[in-house]
């Protein structure tokens, strides 16, 4: 019996592969573009490579710009129009998919000037932002459909100025944001080219920089009621750009999802209205720690694959479950 705990060390190594993640390819208008495995090798992308798939941690961190590793930029960009339909679709470290599902989606834009954005140094860049998506409008955090293998879902702004541009697309992970400087962040930047022959443009006080954006003290990155699905959410950041919507941006302090687009990441409507679920404590964790405080047969079955241990080390494993 003592050699159980011995077989099952692998699992918490393999909780440790899957917990964190990166975006794996982004379609634009049905093209799609994929990105690289994270410090593997670094082929022709559009996406900038990252090293890690573990988050970035803490505001200031000057790797929430891009991620860690990447203002090296890619080595390809991508064409999109304005109004342009981006899908972002997030993997795990194993391929598997994103394991959390508390926090924000949010993505911004940084034009890289006259310059193509594979030249260009996102340290320098100045953001503005194009849409969050925060919870819809039952209570529950959109980022559980990426959880649930969907994209997140984002459309260029109709009236977008031509020029070569770096979207940046985060999600800020919140399950361990109960306490300060819990939050995970995790950017990814990618370099495109927008045609067409529209003038929308930011304001220069619509524009941050990153790191400086965010404070770890800020209430959508330190939230002791980020579980409570009645509570009010305030997206961290900037308010979107007032051109994205043709109207004046005000503070993203809506409960739900706020999308420039009017789309959240599983294609629904979404709306700044205020819930009616009432305020109580939402499952909100992490897909890994909901599997390790399952059953000893369940965390075999679903976290142990066959390239972790071999078949007869699984059947012990399961045998010694079911004996419990």
């Amino acid at each position: 019996m003592k050699f159980i705990p011995s077989i099952l060390l692998p699992v918490a190594f393999a909780t440790s592969a899957l917990a964190h993640g990166f975006v794996s390819r982004i379609t634009v208008d049905g093209k799609v573009y994929k990105g690289n495995t994270p410090n593997g090798d670094e082929n022709p992308s559009i996406i900038r490579l990252i090293s890690t798939t573990s988050p970035v941690k803490g505001a200031t961190n000057p790797d929430v710009n891009c991620g860690s590793g990447a203002p090296h930029p890619a080595t390809d960009v991508g064409n999109a129009m304005p109004g342009s339909k981006l899908e972002f679709t997030w993997d795990a470290g194993d391929g598997e998919n994103w394991p959390h599902n508390t926090g924000p989606l949010m993505t911004y834009m940084a034009s890289c000037g006259s310059t193509t954005c594979d030249k260009f140094d996102s340290t320098i860049a100045k953001w503005f932002k194009i849409d969050q998506q925060g919870r819809n409008a039952s209570g529950d955090w959109i980022q559980a459909d990426i959880m649930a293998g969907q994209p997140v879902r984002v459309t260029l702004p109709d009236t977008l100025a031509p020029g070569n541009y770096l979207i940046r697309h985060e999600i800020i992970a919140l399950h361990l944001a109960t306490s300060m400087g819990g939050a995970e962040f995790y950017p990814s930047c990618s370099q495109f080219t927008v045609g067409g022959s529209q003038t929308g443009a930011p304001t220069d006080k619509e524009l941050v920089s990153f790191p400086g954006a965010y404070s770890d003290s800020d209430p959508g990155i330190f939230d002791p009621d980020v579980f409570n699905s009645g509570s009010p959410y305030t997206f961290p950041g900037p308010p979107i750009a007032a051109f994205v919507s043709g109207s004046s941006s005000s503070s993203g302090s809506a409960t739900t999802g706020t999308s420039a687009s009017g789309t959240s990441a599983s294609g629904t409507a979404t709306t700044t209205s205020a819930p009616t679920a009432t305020s109580t404590k939402s499952s909100g964790t992490c897909k890994l720690k909901r599997k390790a405080s399952s059953s000893s047969l369940t965390v075999a079955a679903s976290i142990i694959r066959p390239r972790h241990l071999s078949r007869i080390m699984r059947g012990l494993i399961a045998n010694h479950a079911l004996s419990l």
